[in-house]
């Protein structure tokens, strides 16, 4: 098999494992391909010959990746062509919104406990998550930064 077919199928793999948290299956071929070509920076029409999207439905995939920290874009002196390649530290700055989030949805949580009493038997949904969100949050508290996790 050659090996832009197993770029291709691991692309694949990439869209069908983001999916599953749903980002849209022609997001995250895009993402897997911008993983792993090169150069590190193609263009719109170029995304879309490796992939096999229409170019409108690559547009609209492309500005959601960009809005969700995983894209950057620039464009060449003379050439009025985007070029888009994985944004520095995509993936840390995509988790690290994430985490954000659990705090977030913790506060919500705390005010549905205000609001029911915390040990009433109408809280007890609201309770379970915010159980396992204050887990979550303890357990990214804890983790050793990225790079100096135990070996």
């Amino acid at each position: 098999m050659a090996d832009d077919e197993r770029l291709r199928e691991w692309a694949e793999q990439v869209a069908m494992y983001l999916a599953r948290d749903g980002v849209p299956p022609i997001a995250g071929r895009i993402l897997g391909r911008l993983m792993v070509c090169d150069p590190p920076e193609q263009s719109a029409a170029q995304l879309s010959a490796a992939i096999g999207a229409s170019r409108a439905s690559l547009t609209m995939n492309l500005r959601l990746l960009t809005g969700m920290g995983f894209l950057t874009w620039r464009t060449r002196p003379g050439d009025r062509t985007m070029y888009y390649r994985m944004a520095d530290d995509a993936w840390q700055a995509v988790v690290r919104k994430q985490i954000a989030g659990i705090a977030a949805f913790l506060d919500v949580t705390r005010q549905g406990l205000d609001l029911l009493g915390p040990e009433s038997d109408r809280a007890a949904r609201v309770r379970q998550a915010h159980d396992t969100y204050a887990w979550m949050a303890k357990v990214f508290d804890d983790a050793p930064p990225i790079g100096q996790e135990e070996r």
